[in-house]
């Protein structure tokens, strides 16, 4: 459905952040991306998302594609309009200053069907919680509200591919399991879903594959369960390596090795 193929990006024409990463995204999936800070997994959203230029960032080589039909250089409206694709990012934009009810009609301004009442009780159905707090404005929300609130207001653009940037980033254990209940539902619904996670082993639950990102590049892939129990993985990612202690040097000796593979 979505393709990257060896993708290059640079902000303000220096900083290389991406550095010729190709992945594909089949349709219906959850594909996790794991890495570390800074390794470029927001950047990658930002580029497929069409929000790259905001950032003073460029795209220098590659290419995005969706269904066979490159999307590079389209801005972020054009690509939700003809695609179908919506981005969630990790600082839940949400209008502080609107009740609940009022961002999700809001976030479908771009439509004009007469089905928005009709979705936004499908995004009440998904998430109760919006329903009993949907006249309260949303800066007064929690946390988790106002995460349930971003996803929803996603939802209210009916994407065929969305984009999930640290969902669970700042929640309670029990929201954040609660928020991988619903993303699952929604993949069964028949949303694509992207997601990049720092909370590695939830989203390797409930991914079919997983990338591996560090310093801008694919360094591992597979499916997502059988990363869980990949020995690298399980020890920089999952915090559950080998009960024997490695020196830092060992530590840094993996990632030199890890980056050039």
């Amino acid at each position: 459905m979505l393709s990257i193929e060896n993708l290059r990006v640079v902000y303000h024409d220096v900083i290389s952040v991406l550095n010729g990463i190709s992945l594909e995204i089949k349709d219906g999936e959850i594909l996790v991306i794991i890495g570390a800070n800074g390794a470029g997994k927001t950047t990658l959203l930002r580029a497929v998302a069409g929000m790259i230029d905001f950032y003073d960032g460029d795209i220098i080589e590659g290419d995005i594609k969706i269904q066979g039909v490159s999307i590079k250089g389209l801005d972020s409206t054009d690509i939700m309009k003809r695609y179908g694709l919506t981005y969630v990012m990790e600082d839940r934009p949400v209008f502080d200053y609107l009740t609940i009810e009022e961002n999700l009609k809001a976030a479908s301004y771009s439509r004009w069907d007469k089905h928005v009442k009709t979705d936004m009780e499908t995004v009440f159905e998904y998430f109760p919680t919006l329903k009993l707090l949907k006249n309260r404005r949303a800066g007064y929300a929690s946390g988790g509200e106002q995460q349930m609130l971003a996803i929803g207001m996603a939802l209210m653009t009916k994407p065929k591919i969305m984009l999930l940037d640290e969902p669970s980033l700042g929640l309670a254990p029990l929201i954040t399991e609660e928020l991988f209940r619903i993303i699952q539902k929604l993949n069964e619904s028949g949303i694509t879903i992207v997601l990049v996670e720092q909370n590695a082993h939830a989203a390797l639950n409930i991914g079919n594959r997983a990338y591996v990102v560090e310093l801008g590049r694919i360094v591992l892939d597979g499916q997502a369960k059988e990363l869980i129990h990949n020995e690298d993985v399980r020890e920089f990612y999952l915090g559950a390596g080998e009960t024997k202690r490695k020196s830092y040097k060992d530590a840094k000796r993996y990632k030199r090795r890890k980056r050039w593979l």
